[in-house]
């Protein structure tokens, strides 16, 4: 509880200073100013939610959020793994990937007018490409760092082509994989609102625009707390997600100085003098009291990673 209060009272402060700055109309190097007040953009909150445009807005981007998430996080894990493990489609697809890769996806907003016949399939398409090459790019590098020997005690086993996909690759790849999906949905918000500003009709991203045109900056925030918000509950659903489907990983955790440990982080208990060997104990008795005794956290857990 107390960590949640201290994120909660440091929202709080921000919320506080920035309500200070702009009621003083402080203009020292940054003109505060210009900006509206705290009090203003919740005013323009409330009057924006009890409108329908509020929720349609919010309704039609995060469809086409979905859409081209969802569709690059299918088609770029196929697309990692594919590259990962065959040569013949490194050769093919990894030179025109790499080619593709570094252009941003807002500069396809051109690209996606001319070649789809609607405005809603381009921003899908935009957001689709944005997502896409961080999923692909991670789950690529996360094959291709798996352990070799798992793939051969499965193959000692009987194990073929599609069981080591589906009991090695695809398990030991999800860290990885979560890691580029959580980068995706980021990227894919910046993006997709920029093509709504641009070509869009409807969105936050619009609407956000139609405000800076018609000089309503209390507008313009309600659009920028609107996407953070949209952003951080997008990504923490993803982040969740991935926590859920790893949870065979072993995790540690900080513990500060001068807190108890965890019982499941706890270093196991001292022998006992009682059961503890003596000087003139052999020393076969030697070793196998050191071989029988608790062993290292990482040998405990060596099986699961």
């Amino acid at each position: 509880m107390s960590r949640y209060a201290l994120r909660v009272a440091s929202v709080a402060a921000a919320l506080g200073v920035w309500q200070l700055l702009t009621s003083l109309n402080v203009d020292l190097w940054l003109r505060f100013s210009q900006f509206p007040t705290v009090a203003d953009v919740a005013r323009a909150f409330a009057d924006r939610m009890a409108g329908d445009d509020y929720w349609t807005d919010l309704t039609d981007s995060l469809t086409r959020i979905l859409s081209g998430f969802l569709l690059a996080a299918v088609v770029g894990v196929a697309t990692g793994v594919l590259v990962a493990r065959s040569r013949l489609a490194e050769d093919l697809l990894g030179p025109i990937l790499e080619v593709v890769r570094p252009i941003p996806a807002i500069a396809l907003v051109p690209v996606s007018i001319l070649l789809f016949p609607s405005n809603e399939q381009g921003i899908v398409f935009i957001t689709f490409t944005a997502a896409f090459f961080p999923v692909m790019v991670s789950t690529r590098h996360a094959v291709r760092a798996l352990s070799p020997g798992w793939e051969e005690a499965v193959r000692t086993m009987g194990g073929g082509r599609w069981r080591i996909l589906g009991s090695v690759v695809l398990p030991g790849a999800l860290p990885g994989i979560f890691g580029g999906l959580s980068v995706g949905i980021g990227v894919s918000w910046i993006c997709v609102i920029s093509a709504e500003m641009i070509s869009g009709q409807y969105g936050v991203g619009y609407r956000t625009w139609q405000d800076y045109t018609v000089v309503d900056y209390p507008g313009v925030f309600v659009g920028m707390v609107t996407i953070g918000v949209l952003g951080w509950a997008t990504s923490t659903a993803v982040e969740l997600l991935g926590r859920r489907l790893t949870r065979w990983l072993p995790r540690t955790s900080y513990v500060p100085p001068g807190r108890p440990r965890p019982r499941h982080l706890a270093a196991p208990p001292a022998a006992s003098s009682a059961s503890a060997p003596s000087p003139s104990a052999s020393s076969g008795g030697a070793d196998d009291a050191v071989r029988t005794g608790p062993e290292p956290e990482g040998t405990r857990h060596e099986h699961l990673v």
